[in-house]
């Protein structure tokens, strides 16, 4: 069964950079899709990016792209999200996610294509 962690959140300014990293157990991580969702103070969990298990394929929501960049390590099992330009919007807890489809090269959008979830790491920006 594979596990996640995420570290990197904090406290930034706007316009600052975070990385948040998620660490995952368990080969079976090699062979799944992974994303990264937040959910925000009174709002719904949404989507913000996700990459195939290759690495080949990547997706954004139209709110990040141009300032977030997903990528992975499958040698240090371990997914990356690059924060650019940030704004005092993105504040919310960040969650890393593990797709349930090991037969596909997909990059899922959707909350219910994924089965293991980590603990989440609160990002605040500041205005």
């Amino acid at each position: 069964q594979v596990q996640l962690v995420e570290s990197g959140g904090g406290l930034v300014q706007a316009g600052g950079s975070l990385r948040l990293s998620c660490a995952a157990s368990g080969r079976t991580f090699l062979r799944a899709a992974a994303g990264w969702f937040r959910r925000a103070p009174g709002k719904e969990r949404e989507f913000v990016a996700t990459i195939s298990r290759s690495g080949s394929s990547t997706d954004y929501a139209d709110s990040v792209k141009g300032r977030f960049t997903i990528s992975r390590d499958n040698a240090k099992n371990t997914v990356y999200l690059q924060m650019n330009s940030l704004k005092p919007e993105d504040t919310a807890v960040y969650y890393c996610a593990a797709s349930r489809d090991y037969s596909t090269d997909s990059s899922p959008r959707m909350p219910y294509e994924y089965n293991v979830w980590g603990q989440g790491t609160q990002v605040t920006v500041s205005s």
